[in-house]
């Protein structure tokens, strides 16, 4: 283990967050990851919902998926995939995916392992090359799957943490909790724990050339979204 990644998990472990897996094998499988997922309510937020229905992102937790997919951008010359995919039909997780060039945007999965394999076949991704946000009981089918797992921490779930734990269905569990900037938590471990955090900083306070490039080839992505209807997926007018 190189003093860089041992370095990454003191860091992290002093703020509360926990492997579940050793970190030496945590940075073997980032090497394989090709796409990053993010479950919605109580990953980018508390889970709370407003009267509309829908729930809010941080400008934080953004910044740290935009970094997150610069690094892998400069490590891999190429972009990662990126997406969302909730439960629940939630308008704020439809800006954040338009405005940020997210490749999917999946709404309304009640059996969220179905939308995995979508994306997976869209991109041509084999499961072990895709890492997973998650916080509770509606995401384990896509976590049982995923190469890397990321569960955002919450302080009620003390059995449900166990299960998740005893069962090998998550590698980190933030310090932080969903609300609190635990996306940018785990986008931040990440990159430390493939090296390239300091890296990507570098180069984004540059901007020119690299960020400048690779924000061009991300503006050209355009956003899909999907939803489920009569067991079949459709492209959906956002």
């Amino acid at each position: 283990m190189t003093d860089t990644i041992q370095n990454t998990s003191t860091i992290f472990t002093k703020l509360g967050g926990e492997f579940i897996i050793p970190t030496k094998l945590f940075a073997e499988k980032l090497k394989k990851i090709k796409a990053f997922i993010f479950d919605w309510d109580g990953v980018f937020n508390d889970g709370t919902k407003n009267e509309h229905g829908t729930s809010n992102f941080s400008e934080v937790d953004s910044m740290g998926i935009n970094l997150l997919r610069f690094g892998w951008w400069l490590s891999q010359s190429k972009m990662p995939y990126t997406a969302v995919i909730s439960g629940e039909r939630n308008t704020m997780s439809f800006q954040l995916a338009k405005r940020e060039h997210y490749d999917s945007c999946y709404f309304r999965i009640k059996h969220k392992i179905a939308a995995l394999e979508h994306f997976m076949a869209i991109h041509r991704l084999k499961p072990e090359e895709v890492a997973f946000f998650f916080d509770d009981a509606l995401d384990l089918s896509i976590a049982e799957q995923c190469g890397v797992r990321i569960m955002i921490r919450h302080s009620g779930n003390p059995l449900f943490q166990k299960y998740v734990i005893d069962h090998n269905l998550v590698d980190y569990i933030t310090g932080q909790a969903g609300g609190a900037f635990a996306v940018r938590e785990g986008c931040e471990l990440l990159l430390g724990l493939s090296q390239i955090h300091d890296q990507t900083i570098t180069n984004r306070l540059r901007f020119y050339p690299e960020y400048d490039q690779y924000l061009s080839e991300r503006q050209l992505i355009e956003s899909s979204f999907f939803t489920l209807a009569d067991g079949k997926f459709e492209s959906q007018t956002i």
